[in-house]
């Protein structure tokens, strides 16, 4: 008797399956408690269940959501303790429930969702001090999210393009091979919350929704929230930066994602294009700093320090406009790092 092999998954899904996994590969380590948000029917155990966690808690707003992640646990037998709570992160009572459970992590991922919180800055706001409110000192914030300086720079691309050619209405999609995205609104202006478009793959039938995430925005209600901005970092960078480690590990996933060198085809590339990985940090007040010899030479660290001391002054005088939240890179852009060839 023949038995069905089930097709494999969908490119886009198979390298968004590697991302996840490098990234927990290189933030985990051995009996860390994680707090997974937004956890999705518990679909990135098996990930957690590799890097030898001690306790996993996940947490989902969709009840269907938290029963399919414990039943999955609980069928597989995961060597790990773990804990299923129903809980919204961006709702109001998150803190005081998670607190009332007494539940602190050395870790805190969103790998979904964290861009449906941009719906509104309230929203926004509230994940980021829930998250830190779950964080023990010194513990990190990462996860994934679609890259907005790419997305928008193509979007803005269409738009000069329809002006060159004299048309009066701004276009409301962008399309690859891929994919494509389409935006509820047509509008030149990126607003920092709302912007909401669907995004469908060329392999799937349904769209998926979406809000823009805009990243100085984030970086700023995550340091108002506690948290250090660490890194925000297209996934074509990401793995450039980790080839050598991660080019066997995406060849697994499929052969045809890279060319004899490991690096990226052009399919892989306009996928893992689309997102963008993002990392805080809450500070560990205990911590012991590293000794460090300034080197007096150093043109970029001079830079640096100043605007470090104009950031000081502005945030003592109450007077930090919304575009002294952090230093402008020229070369990746007001919305923070995409792929080279698409940085604003």
């Amino acid at each position: 008797m023949n038995v069905a092999v089930p097709p494999p998954p969908p490119p886009h899904l198979r390298l968004y399956e590697f991302a996840k996994t490098a990234l927990i590969k290189i933030f985990s380590f051995p009996y860390a408690t994680v707090c997974d948000l937004y956890c999705d029917g518990g679909v990135d155990t098996d990930k957690w269940c590799d890097a030898q966690v001690g306790h996993y808690i996940g947490i989902d707003a969709s009840a269907s959501g938290v029963s399919d992640a414990r039943e999955l646990w609980e069928n597989k037998r995961k060597p790990f303790t773990a804990e299923f709570i129903e809980l919204d992160p961006s709702d109001d009572d998150f803190e005081a429930q998670v607190q009332e459970k007494g539940i602190q992590a050395d870790i805190v991922c969103c790998m979904q969702h964290l861009q449906l919180c941009f719906e509104s800055e309230e929203r926004a706001k509230k994940l980021l001090n829930n998250v830190s409110s779950l964080l023990k000192p010194g513990g990190y914030f990462f996860g994934m999210t679609p890259d907005s300086s790419t997305i928008w720079t193509k979007y803005q691309k269409n738009v000069e393009a329809s002006h060159n050619k004299g048309l009066k209405t701004v276009p409301n999609s962008i399309r690859s091979e891929n994919y494509t995205i389409t935006f509820e609104v047509e509008e030149e202006k990126f607003p920092f919350f709302g912007k909401k478009y669907q995004l469908k793959f060329a392999s799937e039938a349904v769209f998926e929704n979406h809000c823009l995430v805009h990243f100085p925005s984030l970086m700023r209600l995550a340091r108002e929230a506690g948290l250090e901005y660490v890194e925000i970092q297209n996934l074509t960078e990401f793995y450039d930066d980790n080839r050598i480690q991660f080019a066997p590990m995406l060849g697994g996933y499929s052969a045809s994602f890279l060319d004899a060198r490991g690096k990226l085809v052009t399919r892989s590339y306009d996928i893992l294009g689309l997102y963008s990985t993002f990392v805080f940090q809450k500070p560990d007040p205990d911590a012991i700093p590293p000794i460090v010899t300034p080197d007096l030479h150093d043109t970029d660290n001079a830079h640096e320090e100043e605007w470090l001391r104009r950031q000081q002054a502005s945030a003592d005088d109450g007077r930090r406009s919304h575009t002294d939240v952090l230093p402008l890179d020229h070369e990746k852009g007001i919305l923070g790092p995409g792929p080279a060839d698409m940085r604003l």
